[in-house]
């Protein structure tokens, strides 16, 4: 074996160390053709292997979990962030638990008849007046010996509802309002937003009780109206829908207006328009559809506001009116009963802590949507 021999083998060697070491590396010179296979003084240089990055709940993203998210839809994309929301997600869990004991109680009091059923009537009145919670009364009785439980129940049947035609009613009018303001534009879309600058320029509270006053004593005044009070309730309670509903849709369209704005000198609308697509067919099919999730995200806000509303002017006497029950009603016959004497905290604990706390989670579930739809936030 000559020198050469020598020489080459401890560099294949350590040319073979080094690649299990990676990746560490070094750099040598060489001189001419001479001690070629010999390091030379120099220095050797470690490049940092490339770390996952890690998500803003702490996981690490690795290449592979990058792929499998390039293969998900913008909508399985929204869901993977809305599920890592931990509020939005309880908070979504709760409202479902919500509606289904207020769907299912009315059917177990019906179902279970007998003493049950008399128990937990919520118009059943009783000799119980004031009974503090208990294995009987859960959330105790009023002032009428009521089951304050069922009427909870009962009364967020009235306080959801007007709060989900509320968002309905923003949702109709708003969208298709900013939607023809922002994609016309020109005059048409200056005079649309003028009204609607006007209309925010006037007390919501005010507009409504104004509103309310006005056509309940026009409705009072009516023969069929006086002859049947079920039918006055329930002409009350669509007074109501429409007072919240014709200042719900005034932020909606805005937004909607503001989306629709940078949408319509895009790529794929003047692709449509060059193609002969008319101006409904672009927004129902193009525009419309890009701006959902702006849209479900508004509404989840948007409920929780109106039924704050709906409490208000229950609270004041100006909504439901008894035997018609809402939280709103409810917290203001528990306020009633407060005395030096002696104070009934259920009356005013449960009802306003379920309002309390509907209202958090339907907050809490807006912000998540938007959170999830945001497209800028990382996957």
């Amino acid at each position: 074996m000559n020198k050469s021999d020598e020489s080459r083998k401890p560099s294949a060697e350590g040319s073979q160390a080094r690649r299990d070491t990676a990746p560490i590396f070094s750099l040598s010179s060489t001189k001419g053709g001479e001690g070629r296979g010999e390091e030379a003084q120099g220095f050797t240089a470690q490049i940092p292997s490339p770390q996952p990055s890690p998500r803003p709940g702490g996981e690490r993203v690795t290449g592979a979990s990058r792929c499998a998210q390039g293969n998900l839809t913008p909508g399985q994309r929204a869901w993977q962030r809305f599920r890592r929301n931990r509020a939005a997600f309880i908070s979504a869990w709760y409202l479902v638990f919500l509606l289904l004991a207020i769907i299912a109680w009315p059917a177990i009091l019906k179902i279970s008849g007998g003493t049950f059923a008399q128990v937990h009537n919520p118009n059943q009145l009783s000799d119980a007046a004031f009974a503090p919670p208990g294995m009987q009364y859960w959330f105790g009785t009023d002032v009428h010996g009521r089951d304050v439980f069922s009427r909870i129940l009962f009364g967020a049947q009235i306080s959801l509802l007007v709060g989900i035609v509320g968002a309905g009613v923003s949702l109709v009018i708003g969208v298709l309002w900013g939607a023809i303001a922002g994609y016309v534009g020109g005059r048409v879309d200056s005079v649309l937003m003028r009204i609607v600058d006007v209309l925010y320029s006037l007390p919501t509270v005010i507009f409504v009780i104004v509103l309310i006053t006005t056509f309940g004593e026009m409705l009072k005044q009516s023969h069929f109206v006086a002859s049947s009070p079920a039918l006055a309730g329930a002409l009350r309670v669509t007074l109501l829908f429409v007072g919240l509903g014709a200042v719900s849709w005034l932020t909606m369209a805005r937004i909607v207006r503001g989306q629709v704005l940078s949408l319509r000198t895009r790529a794929f609308v003047e692709a449509s328009r060059a193609l002969g697509g008319g101006p409904v067919r672009i927004l129902a099919r193009h525009i419309i559809p890009n701006v959902f999730g702006v849209v479900i995200t508004y509404l989840a806000l948007t409920v929780p506001a109106i039924i704050l509303y709906e409490s208000f002017l229950s609270y004041l006497g100006l909504g439901v009116q008894p035997p018609m029950a809402s939280w709103g009603t409810l917290i203001a016959e528990g306020v009633g009963q407060i005395n030096p004497i002696r104070i009934y905290w259920w009356l005013i604990a449960f009802p306003g802590g379920v309002l309390v706390t509907t209202l958090l989670a339907l907050n809490f579930l807006g912000d998540g949507l938007r959170d999830a739809w945001d497209v800028k936030s990382r996957a």
